[in-house]
């Protein structure tokens, strides 16, 4: 394994780029989740309040008096359904980068077991 082909080299960085991508689109989905679940449980509690309540929303570092709460809890449905389609957008992302890093990785165990004995031999498609 003293010299690597440039095949051989470009399908590690392949590699290497492809688990990096799954880690981020991995720590979205889960911050994507965590948002949900607050928002969830914002609505649900907004549904709960007594019409006469006092409602404040957080904009930046300030609390500003609701008063609207109906425009307020269809603002809180809208990005919800926002959130969710995100969700479902990186629920798509990871399992493709997820079959194309187990692609990769497979092709990377092939050519490094090639590598040890015989010349490494890649087919055309496995790019």
């Amino acid at each position: 394994m003293d010299e690597m082909s440039p095949k051989l080299q470009n399908q590690i960085a392949q590699f290497q780029q492809l688990q990096q991508q799954l880690q981020t689109v991995m720590s979205q989905k889960i911050r994507m989740d965590a948002m949900l679940k607050e928002m969830e449980m914002t609505l649900e509690e907004l549904k709960k309040a007594p019409a006469e309540a006092t409602v404040y929303k957080s904009v930046g570092s300030l609390m500003i008096k609701v008063a609207d709460t109906p425009a307020l809890l269809k603002e809180i449905e809208d990005d919800k359904e926002t959130t969710e389609i995100r969700v479902k957008s990186l629920d798509r992302q990871e399992k493709m980068l997820k079959e194309k890093f187990q692609s990769v990785q497979e092709q990377l165990n092939r050519a490094l077991g090639q590598q040890q004995g015989a010349p490494l031999k890649l087919d055309e498609d496995d790019n």
